[in-house]
């Protein structure tokens, strides 16, 4: 999906196959976010009018490549993004959860009023990501630091065997280049339904090198 075929709320209903009961609850955190946006910057206020697009089908593209996955980490989670999502289209799948991490009270404040509006299976951690150890299937990431920082928040879940999701733009390759330095992984890139430009980094095996 490229930012000239833009989706609206019937294709992002259409494109992750969303029940009315699923975007029923989109539709109440996109006005959540909007609201808080207007008082903190969660995100980018010109990407609203885009949100199904920009904000909710990229982070809906993940469930697809690991379908069997219950349990997800979402690392910096800021306005929820792709948490709040997934733990929408995962409510009331046996076993489904999100963890939502970030350091920032005011946005954790923030994911803690939407998951307890939308009675969501997730749990809000006020904490540094690489503080905690938590066991999950993904560990993923929106907009939260170029590669190398990226995977010191996220090595203590790969090291328990997690797979990483991570949503990257356009930098990707110079970012992965820069990451071998101090790290060694397997990473697959895969493209992204919502940017062409944009690519998901698939990462497993993760050491430090020496």
């Amino acid at each position: 999906m490229s930012d000239a075929a833009l989706l609206d709320r019937a294709g992002f209903a259409a494109a992750a196959q969303a029940t009315e009961v699923q975007m029923a609850d989109l539709d109440r955190y996109l006005s959540l976010l909007t609201e808080t946006n207007a008082v903190m910057n969660l995100v980018g206020p010109a990407t609203l009018p885009v949100f199904w697009s920009r904000h909710a089908w990229d982070s809906a593209q993940l469930l697809p490549l690991e379908p069997q996955a219950l349990r997800w980490a979402d690392l910096g989670a800021g306005a929820g993004l792709p948490g709040i999502i997934l733990a929408v289209l995962g409510k009331g799948r046996a076993g489904f959860h999100v963890d939502l991490i970030d350091s920032l009270a005011k946005r954790c404040r923030f994911l803690q009023t939407v998951t307890e509006a939308l009675n969501l299976p997730a749990t809000v951690h006020n904490a540094r990501a690489e503080d905690l150890a938590l066991e999950v299937d993904v560990v993923t990431a929106r907009a939260c630091a170029p590669m190398n920082r990226l995977l010191g928040y996220a090595a203590p879940y790969l090291r328990r065997k997690a797979t990483g999701l991570f949503l990257k733009g356009q930098d990707v390759a110079s970012e992965l280049k820069e990451a071998t330095r101090y790290w060694g992984f397997e990473a697959e890139l895969l493209p992204s339904q919502s940017d062409a430009r944009g690519r998901i980094v698939r990462v497993k095996g993760l050491r430090r090198e020496q």
